[in-house]
């Protein structure tokens, strides 16, 4: 299952945490992976490569996460919200295989 956290602080997303696998089919041809997965490449390279802000990111296999700071998440606010809409509305597709929850920090 692909498990997905946002972390929020005063009503702010601040990043997200996505680790884990769907098992929806095998590896190459699990679209539900390639979908959680091409959306928060696109969520980390929007605040990182066009809005240029200084976010932490750690990537490997089955595993993202991006961390910012307050002021620039309030800056990246628009792009981390559409994720989290994105990955909930997958998550109401496919319930079984990807779990979104927020954490207040």
């Amino acid at each position: 299952m692909i498990s997905v956290t946002f972390t929020s602080h005063g009503g702010v997303l601040r990043g997200f945490k996505i680790s884990g696998h769907s098992d929806y089919s095998e590896q190459g041809s699990d679209i539900v992976c390639a979908a959680v997965s091409s959306a928060a490449i696109m969520a980390a390279n929007t605040v990182t490569e066009i809005q240029r802000l200084n976010a932490e990111v750690a990537e490997k296999d089955g595993f993202l996460k991006l961390d910012l700071s307050q002021n620039e998440a309030e800056q990246a606010g628009v792009t981390l919200d559409g994720l989290r809409l994105h990955l909930n509305a997958l998550a109401g597709v496919y319930p079984q295989y990807i779990t979104v929850n927020i954490s207040e920090v």
